[in-house]
């Protein structure tokens, strides 16, 4: 607790005008927040929330595409998380069909093979943490009744979209701690801002924002890794190979976002046969938001989940209105566990 403080007090030191850093990552989010970071920062540093929950950014449509393949009489394999994530015509939950919650995709894999009667689809849903995994299960040579819809997504675009646009009038960035442990984080040094690779400890955090205001101060961008325990520039190169093997960049969709270009991942033509969009010749439609719910300004920044007349009323983690409210991830079911608590 010491070095926390002694870094927390740098940190006070440094800040000298508003500085607005942004995460992208919902763990990160749910660290602050149980720590109660955002109480004892300077005044004038504000952290605010990124797309970094998977499930939140998830659009409507592939949510219906989901339960269009659970309504044919598929077996839906699914992250507990994706469960109660609304579609437009309801959530995987209350749809009715066999869906089931897995811990991840081998288990997918391992209902496929014991029930060979039935064909299983996995919703793989998740940044470049999760979609290597996946890769080497396509490459293992799955059963034929096995397939998945790919959600996957790739950060960096989605950070470069938000620096063109500049809504949050950001300064720099906090980099997603599990995602660089995985890719490293060459592909963000081009990025004309500072960022900072940071842990999940309280003090992980801080220190990291302690780099990111030097930076700022100094005048100068470059990425700094303040989780040199776990991420390394290069990354994994044997899981990052793996998933470009069997993954290609495409231009997707992302809740609360417009299509970005090659932001997300889709199976390659040659494993064609367990690419379930292509199997059951599911199309993936963009829906347009009804709803007061404003998730997509949570996940750009440019609101908080108490900014919004949902919160804590309507939308609630037993009445979710907006994905934000359903995933662990999510900044308004982190703030309704947490932040509501101290207001």
């Amino acid at each position: 607790m010491a070095v926390g403080k002694e870094i927390l007090d740098t940190l006070h030191s440094l800040v000298d005008r508003e500085i607005t850093l942004m995460h992208i990552c919902g763990t990160h989010e749910a660290a602050i927040a149980r720590a109660g970071l955002r109480s004892i920062l300077p005044p004038d540093l504000k952290i605010v929330m990124g797309p970094g929950c998977p499930v939140c950014i998830t659009p409507q449509g592939e949510i219906d595409a989901a339960l269009d393949l659970a309504k044919r009489g598929n077996i839906v394999a699914t992250y507990g998380d994706l469960l109660r994530v609304p579609g437009s015509k309801g959530s995987l939950e209350s749809s009715g069909g066999d869906v089931r919650v897995v811990q991840g995709v081998h288990k997918a894999v391992e209902i496929a093979r014991n029930e060979p009667d039935r064909d299983v689809v996995f919703i793989s849903v998740g940044f470049e943490t999760t979609a290597p995994t996946v890769a080497a299960t396509i490459l293992s040579g799955p059963p034929e009744n096995f397939s998945i819809l790919s959600c996957h997504r790739l950060v960096p675009p989605a950070m470069a979209w938000l620096l063109e646009q500049g809504e949050a009038s950001l300064q720099g960035f906090l980099l997603p701690g599990h995602v660089c442990t995985v890719m490293g984080y060459e592909e963000y040094e081009h990025f004309p801002v500072p960022q900072v690779v940071a842990g999940f400890e309280p003090e992980d955090i801080l220190l990291g924002l302690v780099m990111a205001v030097r930076q700022i101060r100094e005048g100068v961008h470059r990425v700094d890794n303040a989780y040199p325990r776990a991420v390394s520039r290069e990354g994994n190169i044997k899981a990052k190979r793996l998933m470009y093997e069997v993954f290609e960049p495409f231009d997707a969709e992302w809740r609360g976002f417009p299509v970005i270009p090659n932001s997300g991942l889709r199976l390659r033509p040659e494993f064609a046969d367990y690419d379930a969009q292509k199997k059951y010749g599911v199309e993936i439609q963009h829906v347009e938001k009804h709803s007061a719910c404003i998730c997509d300004k949570v996940l750009r920044g440019v609101a908080r989940p108490s900014d919004c007349r949902l919160f804590g009323k309507a939308c609630t983690p037993r009445t979710p209105v907006g994905p934000c409210m359903v995933s662990h991830e999510g900044a308004c079911k982190i703030w309704h566990l947490y932040e509501s608590k101290r207001a």
